[in-house]
């Protein structure tokens, strides 16, 4: 199992670590800036799919090994050029190869372990996602401060390959089941299903919740004159906490002493009171959040992948999960840019509040049935 943890952190460090130090780098304009930004997740949101089907029908492993040498490789071409004009070639590729690794191990996460431990394996995976999102910006600051992207670049193509090495001597090899014949019918009805939709919905409003944190809680800090170290330091309380509550949460539905439908409501109901309390003034305010945002997310984000599983055939389980990663990349675009524009017309605390209701309405929605 650890050279699949290995390949969430690479992912998670390789989006995180450069694109929180892009801007160290003289670009032609800020327009260029966002487009690098947006190419990593576009090649996920596009491809992500695409290569889950692949995994179910050629088997996980080898779409692992080959997406983290694609990463490797598009990371070495920037090494090799050493030209900020190829930025955009070597994220495209990283976010391909990512597009393809990413859900590859999922499906391998479900495949090698039994369904009653699912809860701590999407736990412990989820908490090797957390720290490399965590330690990505750090990380990749000293590197770039040290040597520019192009240090950066080397290690991850050196991450990147040494996990690929990794993957291919330790991970067993897991054949294709066989399936039954799929429509577009057939496809649309198991997408449009509960069991998938409810787990998909709670993951995209996480997630959303998640990048609102990053990005506005500082924000929200700097408006009320708390200083860098304060804001900083509650953006690492959020990731500290999605990080340990994931195993925590993993293992307690694994026991029995969670469901996934009590569980998952209860993480959202935990980040709404989270939205709620960024809107105080002051230090108090902003840890609060902070935390109450950290661990909804960390509950949630095992038990919806163990629940996405538990609703779906094992020979599709690559298709499945790599189409709900569109959720979370949804999510992740679409919660900034809800809270962005309502305090573009309002005010930031009116953002977290709107986004608290719509997390709220969705932990009434999520209360239905699942698949626990």
């Amino acid at each position: 199992m650890w050279p699949l943890y290995a390949a969430g952190f690479t992912t998670a460090f390789g989006a995180h670590g450069i694109a929180a130090n892009l801007g160290a780098e003289p670009l032609r304009s800020v327009l260029y800036l966002g487009v690098l930004l947006a190419l990593y997740d576009g090649a996920e949101v596009v491809l992500k799919p695409v290569f889950g089907t692949l995994a179910d029908h050629v088997g996980a492993r080898p779409v692992l090994v080959g997406g983290l040498i694609g990463f490797a490789g598009a990371s070495a071409l920037f090494v090799a050029v050493r030209d900020p004009g190829w930025l955009w070639a070597a994220r495209l590729g990283q976010g391909a190869g990512a597009s393809a690794f990413s859900p590859a191990a999922s499906a391998l996460v479900a495949r090698l372990n039994p369904r009653a431990g699912h809860g701590r394996a999407f736990g412990t995976y989820g908490f090797a996602k957390s720290i490399g999102y965590t330690a990505g910006p750090l990380l990749g600051g000293v590197l770039v401060w040290t040597g520019g992207l192009t240090l950066l670049f080397a290690v991850l193509t050196a991450v990147a390959a040494a996990v690929a090495l990794w993957a291919a001597a330790a991970v067993p090899t897991v054949p294709p089941l066989p399936k039954t014949r799929q429509t577009l019918a057939d496809l649309a009805r198991r997408l449009t299903d509960g069991a998938f939709l409810r787990p998909v919905t709670a993951l995209a409003a996480a997630t959303a919740a998640l990048s609102v944190g990053v990005g506005f809680l500082p924000l929200a800090g700097r408006t009320d004159g708390l200083s860098p170290v304060a804001t900083g330091a509650a953006v690492s309380a959020l990731a500290l906490c999605a990080a340990v509550t994931q195993p925590q949460a993993g293992r307690a539905l694994d026991a029995g002493h969670l469901t996934a439908r009590t569980g998952v409501t209860a993480g959202l109901v935990l980040i709404a009171c989270g939205l709620a309390a960024a809107v105080l003034p002051g230090v108090l305010g902003l840890l609060l959040a902070a935390v109450l945002i950290g661990m909804g997310t960390g509950v949630i984000t095992p038990l919806a992948f163990a629940a996405l599983v538990a609703g779906t055939p094992r020979e599709r389980l690559g298709q499945t999960l790599g189409t709900a990663e569109l959720g979370r990349e949804l999510g992740d675009a679409g919660g900034p840019l809800l809270v962005a524009s309502i305090a573009a017309g309002a005010s930031l605390g009116w953002g977290f509040v709107v986004l608290g209701v719509v997390l709220g309405v969705s932990a009434v929605v999520s209360s239905g049935r699942w698949r626990d």
